[in-house]
């Protein structure tokens, strides 16, 4: 054998995940479907979403076509921590209704091994950077960015339209309060009345 020969070890290490995009492109899906297969392979997961989002189901994420999957209410991130010290894979979804600590907590976790998938809003209705978001796109190992189809025109759409008058950035809501819209189409209706 040869004596410069260096056989390595690795140490399992973990990673951050970011599903990010408009309303009803799919994230939380996404989210379902790893968590998923990550269960098939036998990983214990762990699945948290924010107690603000209480849309369609109290304990369990939902996607807009109803798939769902178990979940546990957190009211700040920091939570995380305590409940999931056996999962080897995380998923939080709605992580922009969350505060930045957000970020250091999921640092934390990739770097004690663990897998962590997060789902949210890259953009607020205003197509304007919706943090944490953007801080977890900078430190996340993988990203996947899913699309929409705008409800004027059909092309793909990364942006959500408000199409109620509320102006706070963040307002709980589905088709009752959004949609989603291509670049061209974003405030469409605002531009129509100039």
């Amino acid at each position: 054998m040869n004596e410069n020969l260096q056989i390595r070890t690795f140490k399992k290490t973990g990673h951050i995940e970011v599903i990010c995009g408009s309303m009803f492109s799919g994230k939380t899906e996404e989210l379902i479907r790893r968590i998923r297969r990550a269960q098939i392979a036998k990983q214990r997961v762990k699945v948290f979403k924010p107690k603000l989002d209480n849309r369609y189901s109290e304990f369990e994420i939902v996607s807009h076509n109803d798939t769902s999957f178990p979940s546990e209410i957190i009211e700040d991130a920091t939570e995380i921590l305590d409940k999931c010290f056996d999962a080897e894979v995380i998923g939080i979804d709605e992580a922009q209704f969350f505060d930045d600590n957000l970020v250091e907590i999921c640092q934390n976790l990739a770097d004690a091994g663990k897998r962590v998938i997060v789902a949210g809003l890259d953009q607020d209705y205003r197509a304007k950077p919706f943090e944490p978001m953007p801080k977890l796109l900078a430190v996340a190992e993988y990203i996947t960015k899913t699309l929409a189809v705008c409800v004027i025109c059909g092309a793909p759409a990364n942006r959500t339209h408000r199409i109620t008058d509320e102006q706070e950035q963040v307002l709980v809501g589905a088709s009752n309060h959004y949609e989603a819209r291509c670049r061209l189409h974003h405030n469409f209706k605002e531009e129509n009345n100039k």
